[in-house]
């Protein structure tokens, strides 16, 4: 018998080994091609993107507050986003001498339990004593406050001790014997916030000392 002859350009491709099912055919018109489609075109020049725009107050990145979020202070140029989380040492390295405020002061009768429970987790009443009337330390509940008793002064006392307050260019305006130097708590209380409950809670057992917290420090050069 003769065999059938294949055509020419089938036999090329089986010579080849090009597949037959991957062959290029020829499209009858009218029939959709059965080839890869046309790639994906790019968004014509000036066509609006259809990615959503970030909320306005949405957390940036890492977490912290967007600028323009209730309750977020913009910091300097460079500098970190001041709030209730920042760290002392932070707050006192960002803030102008003088401008330290605590945001408690219209409520300390509210604040002084928490305020209390930081103050011992802190250990402060390892010095002046569980309710601050003093130990080996002076007492927190007389008007002798050594350095002055205004907001800015007492956050920068304990976040940087005494001996880091004077380096600040702190003076003494009055004196009481102490048995050393106060050493700094700004790595030991972990907010801002807290030390702002504590200094609360030191108004709470003097408030007389409430007289001139808001007041100007008298002694920063």
């Amino acid at each position: 018998m003769r065999s059938r002859s294949l055509p020419a350009g089938f036999a090329l491709a089986a010579i080849l080994g090009v597949s037959l099912a991957s062959a290029s055919m020829p499209t009858r018109a009218g029939e959709p091609s059965t080839g890869p489609g046309p790639a994906a075109e790019a968004p014509a020049s000036g066509a609006p993107s259809t990615t959503p725009a970030p909320a306005v107050g949405a957390p940036a990145a890492g977490g912290g507050a967007a600028p323009g979020t209730p309750g977020a202070t913009a910091a300097p140029a460079g500098g970190p986003m001041l709030g209730p989380a920042t760290p002392p040492l932070d707050l006192v390295a960002s803030t102008p001498k003088g401008e330290l405020k605590n945001p408690y002061n219209a409520d300390i009768a509210a604040i002084a339990e928490e305020g209390h429970h930081r103050y011992l987790s802190a250990g402060c009443n390892g010095c002046h004593g569980g309710g601050g009337g003093g130990g080996m330390c002076p007492p927190l509940t007389n008007d002798t406050w050594v350095y002055g008793s205004d907001d800015d002064t007492l956050f920068r006392l304990i976040a940087l001790g005494s001996d880091g307050l004077t380096k600040a260019g702190y003076a003494r305006v009055k004196h009481e014997v102490v048995t050393g130097p106060m050493p700094p708590f700004g790595s030991v209380i972990k907010t801002s916030d807290d030390l702002w409950r504590i200094i609360a809670f030191i108004r709470s057992v003097n408030p007389s000392s409430l007289k001139p917290a808001a007041a100007p420090a008298a002694t920063p050069q």
